[in-house]
């Protein structure tokens, strides 16, 4: 860590909240430094005021929120104090930000070369060849294959982790004093999560930038972090380098929320049935997209071959990163999408042979939830008629399925009351709960849940996790788990199945996949785990 003055100090930063809210301040008093070439990672739960902060520096919040007292310091000017004018100035050139999610924060009708040249051209007035050179030079800055390529390239055509990347190589293209980094790997594979935050580390130490990390994963926070700020509705509880809050963390929260992080050791094997619920047997699924008379199409093999078992009452997850055909094989296995080869025997009938209106009828037996929550609940319907909606269409009378959706609530972990509000009046973790009980409402046999937890909390993915195994025992359910965080993997799967490019590269017993992989694939993703050695250290009994 510098000894230099720091970069930027907060001084008892307090930012009000509108009326009506649950509390009256986002922040209470804030008061923390960072200094030059050094990583500050601000870790806490949704609504710790985390978010809040870094954009109360950057002088971003709504209109009803309003920084009430404290100063923020920066570069011996007061930002509070700073015109609008004055503000411009600074961001983007003095204090940079990547985004959480990168598709929401680049324009989808520019290329990413344009969007990172208009940083210079905003703020310098170098020429246009200059610009060109500077762009391209900081796309291989960051790592991003063919740089030529990615600049001519929209949004839409990169990877998560190239977009990512993008984002990285804007905000770093005048050379900030600042960087803040609002949750940028929460939805990334564990391999370009490290890549990511191996970029973030080696360009602060090359650049000699001061970063704001904000997670609520401490396994990140192992892996980056110089010194750590926990917080927790709004107050700092804890504070201190990163080996002393992770090694002897004094405040119950901070325990709390180092608990709640995955362990990589499967919990001891439950004797499975021997009876399948679910066969897979040569599953393929090919896309083709483009081309003209069926010359020049592009065609993307996303599921080759696929051959897996599920034994009634068990929990299959299937792992692997973006792109490796997970999230297609459960859409051919609810029917959402056709499988071109292949049988899918559910309780000994072949769900791929299936017409349209025979799966409408039988979809009782199977249903999902997926990644996003609050995208797959329409938000004009109150949450009891969401979950009621499924058998009301199968029959069920109007009064009977709102009573039911009821204690469907109960059942999830939420107040029966509560069906009565939209989802956006709803956390992450309810929204769901919310779909999870929509999912139960038919009383499936086959519970398919595509990346459940992968935006959420440490602490929530927690609860949720705690609740699937729950349902699982209570139900008899037969689960399959898809998910890119093999700590979540380990914790809730009996097997596992590991794809890369459309196929199972290795299978079997949780236990024997995480405790002695075959494949070098496998191996390649446990060492990517941010924290791999944290987790393993702080493993807790498991779910």
């Amino acid at each position: 860590m510098s000894a230099t003055e720091p970069i930027l100090s907060l001084d008892r930063l307090s930012v009000r909240l509108p009326r009506g809210a649950d509390r009256t301040h986002a922040l209470s008093e804030v008061s923390l430094q960072i200094a030059a070439n050094e990583i500050l990672c601000v870790v806490g739960e949704s609504g710790s005021g985390k978010s809040v902060m870094a954009n109360a520096v950057m002088r971003l919040l709504p209109n009803e929120v309003t920084i009430d007292g404290g100063r923020v310091m920066f570069e011996s000017r007061d930002l509070c104090a700073a015109s609008a004018a004055e503000m411009r100035k600074v961001r983007g050139a003095r204090i940079a930000m990547i985004f959480q999610e990168p598709m929401t924060a680049l324009n989808p009708l520019r290329t990413i070369g344009d969007q990172i040249a208009e940083m210079f051209s905003t703020h310098t007035e170098l020429s246009k060849a200059e610009i060109g050179a500077r762009m391209l030079a900081l796309l291989a800055d960051v790592r991003i294959p063919d740089p030529k390529v990615a600049a001519k390239a929209y949004p839409h055509e990169l990877s998560g982790g190239q977009r990512q990347r993008a984002m990285i190589a804007m905000a770093l293209a005048l050379d900030p004093k600042l960087l803040i980094a609002d949750e940028p790997t929460t939805a990334l594979d564990v391999t370009t999560q490290a890549q990511i935050l191996k970029l973030i580390r080696d360009l602060q130490q090359r650049r000699r930038t001061a970063v704001m990390f904000i997670t609520h994963d401490f396994g990140v926070v192992a892996e980056i972090a110089d010194r750590v700020v926990v917080m927790q509705h709004g107050v700092i509880v804890e504070h201190g380098t990163a080996a002393a809050v992770l090694n002897h963390p004094q405040h119950a929260y901070t325990r709390q929320l180092i608990a709640a992080v995955p362990p990589l050791k499967a919990p001891p094997p439950r004797p499975l049935s021997a009876e399948n619920i679910l066969t897979m047997s040569g599953v393929s699924k090919t896309y083709r997209t483009g081309g003209f008379l069926g010359r020049g199409a592009r065609v993307t093999p996303a599921v080759r071959n696929v051959s897996l078992n599920l034994p009634r009452g068990a929990t299959l997850g299937i792992v692997g990163e973006s792109g490796s055909g997970k999230s297609t094989l459960a859409r051919c296995i609810v029917r959402l999408i056709d499988p071109d080869a292949g049988s899918i025997l559910l309780d000994g009938q072949d769900w791929a042979k299936l017409s349209r209106e025979q799966v409408r009828r039988e979809t009782r037996h199977i249903q999902m939830v997926f990644q996003d929550p609050f995208a797959s609940l329409n938000p004009r319907r109150k949450a009891a008629e969401l979950v009621a909606q499924g058998p009301i269409v199968h029959g069920t009378p109007r009064a009977k399925a709102i009573a039911d959706a009821r204690e469907l609530f109960a059942l999830v972990g939420l107040d029966p009351s509560a069906g009565d509000r939209f989802p956006h009046e709803f956390s992450g973790g309810q929204r769901q709960r919310i779909g999870l009980a929509r999912a139960l409402a038919l009383k499936p046999d086959v519970l398919v849940a595509d990346e459940p937890v992968s935006a959420l909390d440490v602490s929530v993915q927690a609860q949720v996790l705690k609740l699937l195994a729950e349902l699982r025992a209570r139900l008899g359910l037969s689960i399959i788990f898809i998910t890119h965080d093999l700590r979540v993997a380990a914790q809730i799967c009996d097997l596992v199945a590991v794809m890369k490019d459309g196929e199972v590269v290795e299978h079997g017993l949780a236990g024997q996949v995480f405790g002695d992989p075959q494949h070098p694939y496998t191996r390649a993703l446990l060492d990517s785990i941010p924290g791999g050695a944290f987790a393993r250290e702080h493993a807790i009994e498991a779910v």
